[in-house]
């Protein structure tokens, strides 16, 4: 059965095989710029962007008001993990416009920024997944599962994110098969 936290986790099995493809362009020290920017693009607009908003409007919310405390423990931890994220994909996007403009230097810098925010994902993605998410299945009633899946549902279909999740996926497809994984 679908629940709202079965659709997280489905949103971080795909932000899991970008993580991938990250690792494997720093490991082969890529220097495709549309590929680079497809990565940061995807982070932005999927794993933070819709992803993470989803946790921060509506998951986290209604955990606080089912008794979590959002200044410390495992809402107040994600909370920073996903500021860290967004610094470290500013500066990869920072890295890449030097870079276009001619400056190779910032590869050392945006590798740097790429394998931390792969660091900090993969222990994120773990945290949440073996911690908070498996808390909220043990806290949230069926109902509440269900009208949190609705509305995780309509995010998907309206607004910023209609018709574009599809998309995020099939990139993150995409670049799974030019890297091999």
């Amino acid at each position: 059965m679908e629940t709202a936290i079965k659709n997280l986790e489905n949103d971080h099995a795909n932000i899991l095989v970008l993580i991938d493809v990250m690792e494997k362009m720093v490991l082969t020290l890529t220097t495709e710029l549309s590929r680079l920017e497809m990565a940061v693009s995807l982070i932005k607009n999927y794993a933070d962007g819709f992803h993470h908003a989803k946790e921060e409007k509506l998951l986290f919310p209604l955990l606080v008001k089912k008794g979590f405390s959002k200044e410390q423990g495992p809402i107040s931890v994600m909370l920073h993990e996903h500021v860290e994220g967004r610094n470290f994909v500013n500066g990869m996007a920072e890295e890449i416009e030097a870079y276009k403009k001619g400056d190779t230097s910032t590869l050392t810098g945006l590798y740097e920024n790429m394998q931390g925010y792969i660091d900090l994902m993969r222990a994120h993605i773990g945290k949440e997944g073996n911690v908070l998410f498996r808390m909220a299945d043990k806290t949230l009633t069926e109902e509440e599962q269900q009208t949190l899946l609705e509305a995780f549902l309509a995010v998907e279909t309206t607004g910023y994110a209609k018709g574009r999740i599809r998309r995020f996926v099939t990139d993150i497809e995409g670049l799974k098969a030019i890297y091999e994984l």
